[in-house]
């Protein structure tokens, strides 16, 4: 069975929100499922996994989740080639519209520097996930399910 890891980070509730999302998605395709806060992580968290995904809220002026920043540090150093990687991020383009999830720009090209494959664009959502977002995240998660075929 596939397995899918994801770690997110969250501070409003908004992102953990949105793993579940992700997680209720993978689950549907009958994917295995891992979901871990970014506190309780190292950087071997996706060593086992067929598919990785980062959901990430941007904190600041741009910057990563202090839960994420260890994490972030340390993956530069892990070959992730093979595995198949998703990010989401969560944010506000109102009052940082200049910084909108950056987090997750951040990650991706972070991912992609592991040797890691970029499965699906990078899924942005205004604050938290509406019925439209939800069905975003389904539609990111049969694409990241996708392109591991």
């Amino acid at each position: 069975m596939t397995l899918v890891k994801i770690a997110y980070a969250s501070n409003t509730g908004n992102t953990e929100g949105i793993s579940e999302h992700l997680e209720e998605a993978f689950e549907a395709l009958e994917m295995e499922v891992v979901r871990e806060i970014a506190d309780d992580i190292d950087e071997d968290f996706f060593e086992d996994a067929d598919i990785a995904v980062v959901a990430t809220f941007t904190d600041g002026d741009g910057e990563l989740p202090t839960d994420f920043e260890e994490f972030y540090e340390d993956i530069e150093e892990v070959d992730l080639s093979g595995k198949v990687f998703g990010v989401v991020g969560s944010g506000d383009s109102e009052l940082y519209a200049d910084y909108f999830c950056e987090a997750a720009n951040m990650f991706e090209q972070m991912l992609v520097k592991t040797g890691a494959k970029k499965g699906a664009e990078t899924l942005k959502i205004e604050n938290d996930a509406d019925d439209d977002d939800i069905e975003a995240i389904k539609a990111f998660a049969k694409q990241l399910v996708e392109a591991t075929n």
